[in-house]
């Protein structure tokens, strides 16, 4: 009997599907949470969004890096403990996002504003109890409204493509 991972479309299957969907999940959560939470910060204008387009390939690579290095390792290591064996893929994704974002926001709600500001300060920490849970519902829906359906319907191209490709291979 095939793995319930190998028969799920809508998720990576290997290491280069998942540097894949990493790719279009960050890309599209750093466009969008960036300039929304500077928004927020500095008010909504041409001027502010343009200045937060300056501070985006920075944060993405951090991001990128918070993802590899800090949030995946916690999370992997916390899903195993919320989970059950008949828990489906919906209720999987649907943790996996919940930890990621908290994780990720934590992180973020502290190195975001200074890497906005370039200036190494104690400020995000003593706003971080107003800033992380405005931090957290944008990254939440951003990321369950917009960038994992995304993600996942490119992996679900993707896999079709290439069930097409063996397919005609076969026949």
């Amino acid at each position: 009997m095939a793995n319930q991972k190998d028969v799920e479309t809508r998720l990576p299957r290997n290491g280069k599907e998942g540097i894949l969907f990493l790719l279009i999940v960050s890309i599209i959560s750093v466009n969008t949470i960036a300039p929304i939470i500077i928004g927020l910060e500095r008010g909504f204008s041409k001027e502010v969004y343009l200045d937060s387009l300056k501070v985006i390939p920075i944060m993405w690579v951090i991001v990128v890096l918070c993802v590899k290095l800090i949030a995946g390792p916690i999370v992997g290591k916390m899903m195993p403990k919320f989970l059950g064996q008949t828990d489906g893929v919906n209720a999987r994704v649907l943790l996996n996002i919940v930890l990621n974002v908290t994780v990720l926001s934590l992180l973020l709600s502290i190195i975001g504003p200074m890497v906005g500001t370039k200036h190494i300060s104690l400020d995000p920490f003593k706003n971080f109890l107003h800033t992380w849970p405005r931090n957290f519902g944008i990254a939440f829906w951003i990321e369950v409204l917009i960038a994992q359906p995304i993600a996942r319907y490119a992996m679900k191209v993707l896999h079709s493509r290439q069930a097409s490709k063996a397919s005609s291979i076969q026949a």
